[in-house]
């Protein structure tokens, strides 16, 4: 099963050339969903040739404007194509305010149904079959909040060699057992799937953070993430500038990824407009020397998630 990020937009702030706002995609099979919708979104979208329209769930972290100005945008576009599903929005205090005074105002014309949820508390926000979305709290200037999306647990590796031992008939009784079922033979025989299969394995876990000041608490949402995506916005010289202003530095960033145990490779995002694209490098090299797996997010790099055993 494909679990891959799009990241659509890696600024912070305000929109430049090469930098849309901040906005990733996640797409897990046939699922869709979008995390953040600053502007630009739509246009990444449309390079990158996805089935927008698809997109099941959007999760916003906070209402600030470079993270919901893409939402308008895209809800009316949706309005465009035959969609049957609904869409779900699910993010902090007032973004039903937002959703519905943008309908009234802009006198949207909208032929599906929009189900908005506001984040009351932590834990966990949407479950879809095989996987959970979780929130939990940054802190920031208003209501934030950061994401997990998590996979279940998945069956042990399946050994043949032992099925046939056990003298369990090819076919039905051994899909069935890979897929959690105990089985009953013709002989009477009961086998259970801990006969035939290993230990149970991981899914894959995605986190998402922007927007907030550097914490511990971090650290323990987002351990094991296969691909943790997290603001970098400052340089460690304007250190005091980011923590007056309630956001981190890349080599926070990397701190809290060093600090979470499991984490595989950290994308830092939502960069200040300040940096240029080679000034970039120097985020980069502050968080390699403290968690050397550390990329730069760039508009439409596409990370594939993949499973690790």
């Amino acid at each position: 099963m494909n679990l891959e990020a799009f990241v659509l937009g890696c600024g912070g702030m305000m929109p430049l050339p090469n930098r849309h706002l901040t906005s990733v995609l996640l797409r897990r099979e046939g699922e869709l969903f979008l995390f953040d919708c600053g502007e630009g979104t739509q246009v990444s979208l449309r390079r990158l040739n996805l089935r927008w329209k698809k997109i099941s769930v959007i999760f916003i972290s906070h209402t600030h404007a470079d993270h919901v100005t893409g939402i308008p945008g895209l809800l009316m576009l949706s309005s465009q194509v035959d969609r049957d599903d609904p869409l779900y929005i699910i993010g902090p205090p007032r973004i039903a305010e937002y959703i519905e005074s943008s309908r009234r105002v802009l006198d949207m014309y909208i032929n599906y149904e929009i189900i908005v949820k506001e984040i009351t508390s932590p834990g966990i926000v949407y479950k879809g079959d095989g996987y959970h979305v979780r929130c939990f709290p940054l802190s920031h200037t208003k209501p934030c909040y950061g994401y997990t999306l998590e996979e279940d647990k998945r069956p042990g590796e399946f050994y043949p060699q032992k099925a046939k031992e056990l003298n369990i008939p090819v076919g039905k009784l051994w899909g069935k057992l890979q897929k959690g079922e105990t089985v009953k033979t013709e002989d009477g025989k009961v086998f259970k799937p801990e006969d035939v299969m290993g230990n149970s394995r991981n899914g894959r876990k995605f986190s998402f953070v922007t927007d907030s000041l550097a914490s511990s608490e971090i650290s323990t949402h987002v351990i094991g993430s296969d691909l943790f995506i997290c603001e970098g916005m400052f340089s460690k010289e304007l250190a005091e500038d980011a923590k007056a202003k309630k956001h981190m530095t890349a080599q926070e960033a990397a701190k809290i990824a060093a600090a979470s145990s499991g984490v595989k490779k950290l994308a830092l995002i939502h960069y200040s407009p300040r940096y240029t694209e080679h000034e970039l490098k120097n985020l980069l090299q502050e968080a390699q020397a403290v968690f050397p797996d550390t990329v730069l997010t760039r508009d439409r790099m596409v990370f594939p998630i993949e499973y690790v055993d």
